[in-house]
């Protein structure tokens, strides 16, 4: 048996409110699963497991306010349902489990839908070849309908009721989730206070010349469909994972008086919500994923974001954290350190400057790339070095 416990979701978190409950005793779950809701200063954050299981029991009732770290549900592991598992590790209370092979995973559903077709079911199901063939051209699972027909045949008009009934079904309920933008704005107050007075900053800036990377980004466009097409903000970000895979000392935590180095690349995204709030998720593994699935996946972050539905993997292990304001048309931009991360890197909007190629002056796009770094963990060389890096990868965007 495991416990399931309040998670931290940043540094100047100390409690979150429970607002919602997306399991029930004996739900399974595996790794990954959004398993509650909780209201934090942040917002409200949906709450993922770690642990595969089987919930065994609720120990937090809903609107209840309690410390990171408190135990909010029981969950009993796959391993605890298999055979030769002492019985006396278990609660005494649990009835016996017998051996089990979790279902998938547990995904909500308001009312019957139309499921793909399953051959080895369809096969076994009696139908008309009408009603066969409209069930395998709309995408209707056969063992899922009570035909007719002589014999319990599946008839076309049998097929005909069940698109009817899934069509008339109500949309799945979305969760009505609320930002409270003033408790988020002093949320961000703190967090950036707590930085200023800690962590001692120092600052670099460094032009790149962006013009090939411009020209590379419409060649590219030009053969996606509109939804697909990359955005600038795509390749930076790419670029800023990539170099600090090569600079380790900017990915990672400071914590307990050292600096402590991150295995992976979660480049946090610093996003402007409406209204004045801002959040900064994670894209996880940014350095190794495509330009093509980096894009993807920053539409749907920033659209969750919007919406007040940050998970909470997202919310608590960025290593780095990547700001823009090009698009607002500043030229430049010097963050604040998000604690415990030891860098944030910004970029500016993208202008015409006289530049000088091959001994020529000519107007080139140029774009600021700026560093705030933590003294404890780098200095300036170190951080000439990772910017130059960047610059670098923005100049051959066909190698991201």
């Amino acid at each position: 048996m495991v416990e399931f416990r309040m998670p931290s979701l940043g540094a100047d978190m100390e409690a979150g409110t429970l607002v919602e409950w997306l399991v029930k005793p004996g739900d399974w779950v595996k790794r990954g699963d959004i398993v509650a809701v909780v209201e934090t200063q942040k917002g409200a954050i949906e709450i993922e497991t770690f642990q595969a299981g089987q919930i065994e029991k609720i120990l937090v009732e809903l609107k209840s306010k309690v410390p990171v770290g408190t135990p909010l549900a029981q969950i009993r592991t796959e391993v605890e349902g298999k055979p030769g598992v002492v019985a006396a590790a278990l609660p005494p209370a649990a009835p016996p489990v017998a051996p089990v092979i979790p279902p998938p995973a547990r995904a909500p559903v308001a009312a019957p839908a139309p499921l793909p077709v399953t051959p080895g079911a369809a096969a076994r199901a009696a139908a008309s070849p009408a009603a066969r063939r409209l069930a395998e051209e709309r995408g209707v699972d056969l063992s899922t309908i009570t035909g007719s027909g002589p014999a319990g045949a599946i008839t076309y008009a049998d097929v005909e009721r069940r698109l009817g009934e899934a069509a008339a079904a109500p949309p799945e309920r979305k969760r009505a989730l609320w930002l409270d933008l003033a408790a988020m704005r002093s949320a961000i107050a703190a967090a950036m206070a707590r930085s200023k007075r800690e962590i001692p900053h120092y600052y670099l800036e460094h032009q790149v010349d962006v013009t090939h990377c411009e020209r590379w980004l419409t060649q590219k466009n030009a053969t996606l469909p509109p939804d697909n097409r990359l955005l600038i903000g795509a390749l930076a970000l790419k670029a800023v994972a990539v170099a600090t895979r090569r600079f380790p000392a900017f990915n990672g935590f400071y914590r307990n008086n050292k600096f402590e180095p991150a295995q992976a690349v979660h480049v946090g995204v610093a996003i402007a919500i409406r209204g004045g709030g801002l959040a900064a998720p994670a894209l996880h593994d940014a350095d190794q994923l495509s330009l093509d699935e980096l894009m993807s996946r920053m539409r749907d972050l920033v659209q969750r974001t919007r919406a007040g539905r940050i998970r909470s993997s997202e919310i608590s292990d960025p290593t780095i954290t990547v700001s823009s304001l090009g698009e607002r048309g500043v030229e430049a931009l010097y963050g604040i350190i998000y604690p415990p991360q030891v860098a944030i890197v910004g970029f500016g909007k993208v202008v015409a400057r006289p530049w000088i190629v091959d001994g020529a002056i000519g107007p080139r796009s140029v774009a600021t790339v700026t560093l705030s770094g933590d003294h404890r963990a780098t200095d300036g060389h170190a951080g000439a070095l990772f910017l130059a890096e960047i610059g670098k990868l923005l100049q051959e965007p066909e190698k991201l």
